[in-house]
Parts: structure tokens; sequence; C-alpha cells
């Protein structure tokens, strides 16, 4: 069956490439920074885009309550469907925005310019280059719709860089959809099956502002937090010791990304704010890892005359972990990719965290698989001159529409 849909499918798939890249440079062209999160009018031209292409497309846009509440100013959901009668529901999430491009770019971050093959421009790899595949993945399916059975889904969400609770986590609490299966941005080259979680919390540590000519009279806050960042940072010296069993993750991290405080130089600081960014592998206990942090914090600063400290928690993305249901995904995919690439592609997991992980909580057996290089950082991912190979948005298209025609067709 796999010779007779590739041969179906792949030279469609290779007609459609020039409409597919173009497609992609649309996407990339049209900012979508998160920060500040603005990303309502890319949702209205992709949703454009994708009715052109003859999808059943439904837009959510999120109340400005909720929008606020979790630090954007604008954002639209997109569901495209493709129903082929009765049968299993297949969700493709990919995500629409992208970091700020920064520094040190050797050409246009939104001009979507080709060179050597490579397509360039702020989230080409993370995930337009996925909602580019998916698209045409399903396109690909269309003249076979009679020997089809079930429903295809394109999810577009536009918050994936801060956290995902008004993109996948949002449509899942409203019933908005509910998947047998998804298949979310991920790599050509990889089959991934777990993620690792993330904790955020927002450290205040407060003092007593005085003249810096008599600091005794004060409460010193960054000398308070230095004690904090010694605590935090021998902690971290022994997540080395805790690994994985997961190809792919490595031990627990933690960083601390973000210091603010101080008055003026002369004066006694008397507050400081600091962020942590602690990283969670599957296997740990979530509740116990934030626990435990609090209380090395607590324990830092107790004592210590004239200091209070307060801890905000600003994210838990809980692990992906292994689950049941996802080898029926992992052996279509690692089948189809054979039929294209000629080999055997891996198992593994990565050490970030990313939308899949809703619907993986939600019960709902979930990979991630899409267009980029055997090692997602080789794509140069939230760095300058992010780039996708487009000869791996070609393969990625083919083996995602195969694995759809598989399942589909069982």
């Amino acid at each position: 069956m796999t010779s007779i849909w590739s041969d179906r499918l792949c030279p469609a798939i290779d007609a459609s490439h020039r409409d597919q890249v173009e497609f992609l440079a649309a996407l990339v062209r049209k900012p979508t920074e998160n920060p500040p999160g603005d990303c309502a009018a890319h949702g209205a031209m992709t949703a454009d885009l994708l009715q052109g292409m003859g999808f059943d497309v439904v837009r959510h846009p999120v109340s400005a309550r909720i929008v606020a509440a979790n630090g954007l100013i604008s954002t639209t959901n997109i569901i495209a469907r493709r129903r082929f009668g009765a049968g299993p529901v297949i969700a493709l999430n990919g995500h629409g925005d992208v970091v700020p491009p920064g520094e040190g770019w050797s050409v246009d971050p939104y001009g979507a310019v080709i060179r050597d093959g490579k397509m360039f421009g702020r989230g080409v790899a993370f995930s337009k280059g996925d909602i580019a595949t998916y698209a045409f993945a399903l396109k690909a399916l269309e003249p076979f719709a009679a020997d089809l059975k079930g429903t295809v889904e394109l999810h577009i969400t536009y918050d994936e860089e801060s956290g995902g609770l008004t993109g996948p986590g949002w449509l899942l609490d409203r019933s908005l959809t509910r998947p047998d299966f998804v298949i979310s941005a991920g790599s050509t080259y990889n089959v991934v099956v777990a993620l690792n979680g993330c904790l955020h919390l927002e450290i205040r540590v407060e003092g007593q502002s005085a003249h810096a000519a008599r600091p005794g009279l004060g409460a010193d806050a960054l000398e308070a937090a230095t004690k904090l960042l010694n605590a935090l940072y021998s902690l971290r010296d022994g997540y080395r010791l805790i690994c994985s069993d997961i190809d792919g993750i490595d031990h627990p991290t933690l960083v601390v990304g973000l210091i603010s405080g101080g008055i003026t130089t002369n004066v006694v600081p008397d507050v400081v704010t600091m962020r942590v960014d602690r990283r969670i592998i599957p296997e740990e206990d979530v509740a116990k890892v934030e626990s435990e942090l609090v209380a090395v914090i607590d324990a830092a600063l107790e004592g210590l005359d004239g200091i209070d400290v307060n801890i905000r928690r600003v994210l838990l993305a809980r692990p992906l972990t292994p689950m049941p249901g996802q080898e029926k995904l992992v052996a279509v995919l690692q089948r189809q990719a054979r039929e294209v690439l000629g080999f055997d592609i891996p198992v593994n997991g990565v050490p970030f965290f990313t939308d899949a992980r809703f619907y993986a909580a939600a019960g709902i057996p979930t990979v991630l698989y899409g267009a980029g290089p055997r090692d997602l950082f080789d794509a140069r991912g939230h760095a300058a001159d992010e780039h996708l190979v487009l000869n791996d948005l070609r393969a990625a298209t083919k083996i995602v529409a195969l694995t759809l025609a598989d399942l589909l067709s069982s």
C-alpha cells in the first residue's frame, strides 16, 4: 500500500512545491513577534490563504481580557478541517508566533530570502515551515478523498513562545477540538515522543533603601540576592547527577535569565527581581520540583534582617512523557520516512517544551514531526539567520501526506 500511495502523492507534492515555498514566504514576511504578541492580523492572513486552498476554516479569536491576562495583545486561533467521512480525527499543530529577530542577521529576517537551497527568516523553521508542511500535505490528499475515511485538522495558534495557554490550551479547554491523534511541529529526521517541562519563577527580594553614606540604615536587597544566586547555582550543580533515561534528554537545568533592581548608584538597593528557568525532565515529579526550589529560595534568605521575599509562578509547562498510542504514529511515520528518505529515522526526546504537551495532557497520543534538520538547533532557531532547507520541507510534506493516507485508509 505504501508504494501505491507514494506513486499517487509524491508527484503531486513535487508539482506544488513552488506554490508551497511562496505560501511559506508569505507566512515569514508578515512579522509575528511574541513578545509583544500582536498576531491576530497574521491569523487572518493565514486563514484566508487556507480558505483559498479549499479548506473549511474556522477562526477562533481570543477575548481581549484573556489575551491581556497572558501578556499578549491579540491572537486568533485557526482550525482548518477536511472531512473524509467517519473515521479517526488527526490534528496537525503548528504555531505562527516567533521570538524577536535580534541582531546579527546577514539578510532581512522578514525577507524570506532563498540562498543555497535554504529559506532564511525568523520563524521559517520554528514553526512556520511546519504550517506549510501540514497544509500542503493535506492538500495532496484531496484528489483521493474517496479512498479515505476520517478527518484532518490543522491547528494554527500564536502563543507557543509564551506558554500556549491561549492557543492549544484554550482550544482544548473549550472543547473546540478533540482529535484522536496529534502530530505537532518537529523535524524531518526524527520523531519526538518526549519533551522537558519548564517552571518559571519570579523572585522579588525586598529590602530597605538608605543613603550610600550610611548603608547600615538600610537592608541591601542586592546583597541578599547575591546569597540567593549562590544557593541557586549550587543547587544547579547537583542537577547533573539526575539523568534521564530518554535519548536526547540529559538532566535538569536551571538558569537565572533576568535580574533587575536598585534605584541609583548612591542608594542601597531596596528591591531586586529575578526570573528563574528550571527545566524538568520527564521522570521528575513537577510538584516536588517546585516545592524543593521554593524551599531553597526561602532557606537562602532566612534570618537576613530587613529582607523579605515573594515568589510568583510565571509558567508551569509539564513534560511530555512517552504514552500509550504514540507507537501507532511512530510506526507509520518511521515507515513513510524510510520510503521517502531511504533510511530509518530515530525516536527520541528533546530538552525544550512545546505546545504538544497540551494534547498529551488531555490524553491524546501526540508526537512531534515536521520540517527541519537532524538537530533542531542546526536551523538556528531563536538565533540570527534562522533557516529551513527547502528539500527538507519537501521531504517532510511527503512523509506527513503518506502518514495521513496510511492512517485514514487503514
